[in-house]
């Protein structure tokens, strides 16, 4: 269902590592005392809007709100002082994010910040005139969502995630690891853009590497199970998993963690692992600092910028996460290359 917050519960972040938890209780601590507030605070002078599609309990979305949150107030925005924000939270439903989008919109917030392409899609068909800021979007460009990165034009910039290249580097880590593939599914949503041009760029690596590339397109939780079952009827095959609010929920997170497990296939992941996953290896950029970008926009936006204005943003630093337990039950021996290059190997 539709969640309105009015705050942001803080959970227990128990197997990650120290410097991980370290981070987490700083901006969940900063970020818990202060309520949000509804849009008609008494002395809010300004109005954000809030469209995240993810369940409003995960985890890694807490840690992205409070750190989008922490930035704000370090930045001089004061929930219920000069500045109010409403949430919505649709859990990964393409039909939940269309509503959120419309109820944001005819609320009239002074800027909207959003994450992911199908949030993005969904505010393009309802105004043209609010100020959107996004973060954890892919390829915005191909997807028709700023004319280019430096000058976006429009109403719309933000903090860019991949670019479509990156489905055949997720390919040659994959094949590093597990170097024997020879089919490799690649788990998409054929309705985002952006996740076609992962699946294209995988193709075009696998030309030189004697791999076969299927296609496995998901629109539904539903079809997650059954699609990538099929798939792995047949023996040495990989998965690839894109990026999208379907594959990012909490409870899809965990079905594609067990069903690789279960069906002993090497996957790659666009999101960061943690200790407690059974994930084999991730290469992903930092998404807290992408909600910290994020919130640093809408502070311009709220300062009188115009999102025009304000150049697309590309991640810095790409983090390479590699589960040398998983590694070990699938059979695989991590090269020594690849242990070198990664920023945590998860024991």
């Amino acid at each position: 269902m539709l969640v309105r917050i009015d705050t942001i519960p803080v959970l227990s972040f128990g197997g990650e590592t120290m410097r991980r938890r370290a981070f987490i209780g700083l901006i969940l601590g900063a970020a818990a005392g202060r309520p949000v507030t509804a849009r008609s605070g008494q002395n809010a002078t300004k109005r954000v809007a809030v469209l995240a599609p993810f369940n409003k309990n995960d985890p890694e979305a807490q840690v992205n709100l409070a750190a989008f949150r922490q930035r704000l107030a370090e930045l001089g925005w004061a929930e219920g002082r000069n500045v109010a924000i409403d949430y919505r939270f649709a859990s990964g439903s393409t039909e939940l994010i269309r509503g959120a989008a419309a109820e944001l919109v005819a609320n009239s917030p002074d800027v909207i910040f959003v994450a992911s392409n199908v949030s993005i899609i969904a505010l393009q068909k309802v105004t043209t005139v609010i100020p959107i800021i996004f973060t954890q979007v892919s390829d915005p460009v191909g997807s028709g969502f700023v004319a280019s990165l430096a000058k976006p034009s429009g109403n719309i910039t933000g903090f860019q995630g991949y670019e479509p290249a990156i489905g055949g580097k997720w390919l040659e880590v994959l094949h590093e690891i597990a170097p024997d593939l020879r089919r490799i599914a690649v788990l998409h949503n054929p309705n985002v853009s952006a996740n076609v041009a992962f699946l294209d760029a995988a193709k075009d690596a696998a030309q030189g590497l004697g791999i076969t590339i299927i296609p496995v397109g998901v629109r539904t939780a539903g079809e997650i199970d059954p699609t990538v079952t099929a798939f792995a009827q047949e023996p040495g095959g990989g998965m690839i998993v894109t990026p999208s609010p379907l594959t990012n929920t909490t409870e899809n997170r965990g079905l594609i963690f067990a069903l690789a497990a279960r069906l002993r296939l090497p996957t790659i992941y666009p999101y960061r692992l943690t200790p407690s996953s059974s994930g084999l290896i991730s290469y992903s950029y930092d998404a807290v600092a992408q909600w910290q970008g994020g919130a640093s926009y809408v502070d311009r936006i709220l300062r009188g910028a115009k999102p025009a204005d304000l150049p697309v943003q590309a991640p810095t630093k790409y983090e390479l996460i590699v589960n040398q337990r998983t590694a070990k039950t699938l059979g695989l021996t991590v090269p020594p290359t690849l242990i070198s290059r990664a920023d945590e190997v998860i024991e």
